[in-house]
């Protein structure tokens, strides 16, 4: 069942690309008129849960508009889904987040970014979680989600990328009442629209 899961995803995420492509195919006037980026991504991440030791992996997607660059930095609308391939033993998260990414255009290939973004998540708790005298099966919450990471590219429109967020979840079955989960992921980014390297 994860298997076909993780499938799922990874359809997804290719018919998101050919969609977008011919979008593109279309609009090249617009696109040559306009100094937006528009990219895809997908890739896998490591996570700990912040609860009790608990670890997933987890494939995630999402996609940027970076809008016109300023003072050597690109201001960004980024978008991303996280689902769990691996529950774990303890929990396993899900989450569909937004937010504003900033990256530092050096000049070069390396292209450091930091962000926040917020949205909402689901933990589940495979086997039931206890706490005090209540049993939990899952919890609904907002998730704010600061993180730094780079692209690195390899041609035009490909790069790889590497990040790390930090995710505080809440209502959770802890004396806080929150944890922070640790997310790491390395993943394959595809620009459209990536046109002249004007910076």
């Amino acid at each position: 069942m994860k298997q076909e899961k993780s499938v799922l995803m990874l359809a997804l995420l290719v018919a998101m690309i050919f969609w977008v492509s011919g979008a593109e195919a279309q609009d090249t006037h617009a696109t040559a008129s306009r100094p937006l980026q528009l990219s895809a991504f997908g890739g896998v991440s490591g996570v700990y849960t912040g609860l009790s030791g608990g670890k997933n992996f987890s494939f995630v997607a999402g996609a940027d508009v970076g809008l016109p660059p300023w003072r050597g930095m690109r201001p960004t609308l980024e978008v991303r889904g996280l689902y769990p391939i691996d529950d774990g033993q303890v929990d396993s998260q899900r989450s569909i987040l937004a937010g504003l990414k900033v990256e530092f255009l050096l000049g070069h290939r390396l292209r450091p970014y930091g962000d926040f973004l917020f949205g909402r998540g689901q933990m589940n708790y495979g086997h039931g979680y206890i706490y005090g005298e209540t049993i939990y099966a899952l919890t609904t919450t907002n998730v704010y989600s600061p993180g730094a990471g780079f692209d690195f590219d390899l041609s035009e429109h490909l790069a790889v990328r590497v990040d790390g967020q930090f995710q505080r979840w809440g209502y959770t079955p802890t004396p806080s009442g929150n944890v922070w989960s640790k997310v790491g992921t390395a993943g394959i980014v595809y620009r459209f629209n990536f046109g002249r390297r004007g910076r």
